[in-house]
């Protein structure tokens, strides 16, 4: 693993090394010398300024927070909003074409990497959102961590049957609104988690899908606070 240091001494990028090539990851280093790590998984838009500063705010929080780019096999260092038709094009047709098993095993081998992290305790939280929140929950019940985060994760519903797989604590938030996961697939990702002791499912009345993307047409202040809340005192349970 090499390293890359960006100009602000609390961020850098850096290059991990898998048997397939080589993909980059964000990091943002909190001030403590010894911190858990929590994995952030990205949206359709590649690791970018949205992503980062989620990183960013972990940080502040306490966690050595890392990003890597999953798009890297098709095009590395995507890096888009979501504010022009042509980005979203672009964003939806890097999913149709992302394979998910790859994906998985990136997800898992940054996982690794950041456990030797240097600042890192060995304790490895995974978050993800929309694209990143179904790859956090896939990659949970396939490799696990310490405790996971999904946010409005699109697809899950065609996921289910790894549902029993999953033996870590997970926390998973639905919008009610939401135009991509339908109300009868957050009811079967419910009704699939009922029984899972590991498993909390939180709806957020009146909130469309990315309600909690900093900068999206549909973020939701009041509910992104709620959730971000609740997150951060899951991963206080589970990684300190």
């Amino acid at each position: 693993m090499s390293t890359h240091y960006r100009k602000d001494r609390m961020n850098k990028t850096i290059t991990i090394e898998t048997r397939d090539g080589s993909f980059s990851a964000y990091v943002a280093q909190p001030v403590v010398t010894s911190a858990p790590v929590i994995v952030v998984i990205q949206e359709i838009f590649g690791v970018n300024a949205d992503l980062r500063d989620t990183c960013d705010e972990l940080a502040h929080q306490g966690y050595l927070a890392i990003s890597p780019d999953l798009f890297w096999r098709m095009e590395p260092g995507v890096d888009m909003s979501d504010q022009s038709e042509a980005e979203w094009e672009k964003g939806f047709a890097l999913y149709t074409a992302f394979d998910y098993d790859a994906g998985v095993e990136d997800i898992a081998t940054t996982i690794e990497v950041a456990r030797t992290l240097s600042g890192s305790n060995g304790k490895v939280g995974l978050m993800g959102f929309c694209l990143g929140g179904l790859m956090t929950f896939i990659t949970t019940a396939r490799k696990g961590a310490d405790a996971s985060v999904v946010y409005y994760g699109g697809s899950t519903e065609k996921h289910l049957d790894e549902a029993n797989d999953i033996k870590n604590p997970l926390m998973i938030h639905l919008a009610e609104e939401d135009e991509y996961i339908p109300r009868a697939a957050q009811t079967a990702i419910i009704d699939a988690l009922r029984g899972n002791p590991f498993a909390k499912v939180f709806t957020y009345p009146g909130c469309n899908h990315a309600f909690a993307r900093h900068r999206g047409s549909h973020y939701n202040a009041q509910a992104a606070k709620v959730a971000n809340l609740r997150t951060a005192g899951f991963f206080q349970e589970h990684l300190r």
